[in-house]
């Protein structure tokens, strides 16, 4: 009999869990655990509406206190588990407090990758991952000041978005040859360096940060190149790591994440994970993947919560991502890694066009900017493994969902 689960973590992926453990008519002892003091909260607003002030922070949980009241889920909050012993089926907090469990679900997320050049941990230099990362950054984001961010991803370009809606000076430092580079096409790439320079932003590609220099305080960031860029403040957005030293020093298998199969399961039977923190198998696609999404961590989480239960739900979704810049949406759905073929749909200088990724005539993804039509059909096409008529899709006269 399952009687107690614990769920460590509590970002989408373990508030959705609970929700749908009680939804589904779990009556046992459910027990959310997390190193943050906050309810679960949503971290998507925290690089846009929420770090320029549009967005007051009551709006920021998923579920208001009442909810976890009357749902009979125990928070232990602002605690961190600092051990998992699996043969004894308990975790044991920094406070010393031990629990024991039936079923134990981790959502342990993913942490930002820290830069390690000469520098890094001078005050005014800043990751952007949790709530309170947010009043150090939003302190310095007054007008005119020098913002330098060190990423051209999701992260660094929303927040140069929202620094210079901010009436910052700001300046995108990317290592690669152009933004978003694994994640997005040429074309896409090239829109939204447009976009931010029409805006006033700074972006410079292919310079590595090589130093971070002050007295005292961040003053200037210098690149390889000679290059020396003043900074008032730094955000650092160069990528995550999956949050797995619990699971490894419990004996579980990591790699890129906690190892789970499709059912959500480690190799301890009575141990899932969901979220960032995992390396899960997509049947879809025929391939391990670890995915920091939103989407990915709610779907995840209602399939780890019904097999927590024994209902053997494999999770098999399609993933998809997005990212608001200035007025633009990016909206991508699928996977690109192996596809064979790209057709550009629209022209970007109508700013509404969409980039899809084909493997022979099946569509694989779509990055659709500001164009949510394309984003909707390719959904079910995706899903569907519709085979698709390369000349009509091309045709953006024509709707996706009619390309075959």
């Amino acid at each position: 009999m399952i009687s107690t689960i614990l769920i460590i973590g509590g970002g989408q992926a373990g508030a959705q869990a609970i929700d749908t453990l009680r939804r589904e008519g779990f009556a046992g002892r459910l027990v959310l655990i997390g190193d943050e003091p906050e309810l679960p909260y949503q971290r998507p607003p925290l690089s846009k509406k929420y770090l320029s002030g549009e967005m007051a922070a009551d709006r920021l949980p998923f579920r208001h206190r009442a909810f976890y009241d009357e749902h009979r889920v125990e928070l232990k909050l602002g605690k961190r588990a600092v051990r998992l012993d699996a043969a004894a089926r308990q975790v044991t907090l920094a406070d010393g407090e031990n629990l024991t469990y039936d079923r134990l679900l981790l959502c342990l997320g993913a942490e930002s990758r820290r830069l390690n050049c000469p520098g890094a941990t001078l005050p005014g230099v800043h990751y952007l991952r949790g709530l309170i990362d947010v009043p150090p950054i939003q302190a310095g984001l007054k007008p005119q000041a020098r913002i330098v961010i060190i990423g051209g991803g999701y992260i660094g370009l929303e927040a140069a978005a929202t620094a210079r809606k901010m009436g910052c000076e700001v300046t995108v430092l990317e290592m690669a040859d152009r933004l978003m580079n694994r994640v997005v096409a040429p074309s896409v790439s090239r829109y939204f360096a447009e976009e931010h320079r029409a805006h006033g932003v700074n972006i410079i590609c292919d310079t590595r940060v090589v130093h971070l220099a002050g007295q005292g305080r961040i003053e200037r960031v210098v690149c390889a190149d000679g290059g020396s860029h003043a900074a008032d403040l730094v955000i650092v957005g160069v990528g995550a790591i999956a949050t797995t030293e619990l699971a490894s020093a419990a004996g579980l298998a990591c790699d890129n994440g906690i190892v789970v199969d499709e059912y959500c399961r480690t190799g301890d039977a009575a141990i899932y994970a969901a979220g960032d923190c995992t390396n899960h198998p997509s049947l879809h696609f025929g391939r391990r993947v670890r995915l920091e999404s939103v989407d990915n961590a709610f779907e995840q989480a209602k399939a780890a919560a019904l097999n927590l239960m024994d209902r053997s739900v494999a999770h098999d979704r399609v993933p998809w991502f997005w990212s608001d810049q200035f007025d633009n949406k990016l909206l991508i759905v699928g996977l690109s890694q192996d596809h064979d073929g790209q057709v550009l749909r629209g022209d970007p200088a109508s700013r509404s066009f969409s980039v899809c990724y084909l493997k022979g005539r099946e569509l694989l993804a779509v990055e659709a900017v500001n164009h949510s039509k394309d984003y909707m059909a390719a959904r079910k096409l995706i899903a569907d493994r519709t085979l698709l008529n390369v000349d009509k899709l091309a045709d953006s006269a024509i709707a996706l969902k009619e390309a075959i």
